[in-house]
Parts: structure tokens; C-alpha cells; sequence
């Protein structure tokens, strides 16, 4: 009977260390599990900011010859209204002279189709 209790109590033994070693293995892959995802969140963070650096980049570039084009348009408007300034100035008397001899310079005639009454 003693041999038989040796050999339960080695068994009890074997169970509790497969047990243990059961527990620490778990342990183990719980820290790893974390270390992981630390590692995947400082990494997704690191990707996130580049990428954020990279559209603010673009964004100047492209907002910044968004401005140079306003610039452009806004610069050309003014040239415009400044060449149509200077030709009402010029044109300005001529077509005055024109109208007033228009309205002001009447020849009376009879119309063609008119037809004394008879």
C-alpha cells in the first residue's frame, strides 16, 4: 500500500507541477499579449503622426498655391477694371457727341409711306 501512495503522491506531485508550469505559461502569453498590443498602439501612434505630417504638407502646398492663384485672379480683376476705366474715359466724350447729335440734330422728312389724303 505504500507503493501505491508513493505513486499518488508522485502523480499529486506531477499534477501540481504541470499545473504551475500550466499557470506560469498563461501568465507568459498574458504579458505578451499586452507587450503586443503596446508595441501595435506606439506603432499605430508613430504611423498616425506621420501620416498627419505628411496631409499637413500637402495641405500647404496645395492651400498655399490655392493663395497664389487668389492672388493671381484678384491681380487680373484689378487690370481688368482698370482698362475699363480708362476706355470709358477715353470713348466717355465721343459717345456723348454721338447721342446728343442723334437726339439733338433732327431733320424733319415725311415718311415714305405716307400718302396725303386724297
Amino acid at each position: 500500500m505504500t507503493s501505491q501512495s508513493q505513486g499518488i503522491q508522485q502523480l499529486l506531485q506531477a499534477e501540481k507541477r504541470a499545473k504551475d508550469k500550466l499557470e506560469e505559461a498563461k501568465k507568459r502569453k498574458g504579458k505578451r499579449l499586452k507587450q503586443a498590443k503596446e508595441e501595435a498602439t506606439a506603432e499605430i501612434d508613430h504611423y498616425r503622426l506621420q501620416r498627419e505630417k505628411e496631409f499637413r504638407n500637402k495641405e500647404t502646398s496645395v492651400m498655399g498655391s490655392q493663395g497664389n492663384l487668389s492672388a493671381k485672379i484678384e491681380e487680373q480683376t484689378t487690370e481688368s477694371i482698370q482698362n475699363l476705366t480708362s476706355s470709358y474715359h477715353k470713348n466717355m466724350e465721343s459717345m456723348m457727341k454721338k447721342l446728343l447729335s442723334t437726339i439733338c440734330d433732327i431733320s424733319p422728312e415725311i415718311h415714305p409711306n405716307f400718302r396725303p389724303a386724297v
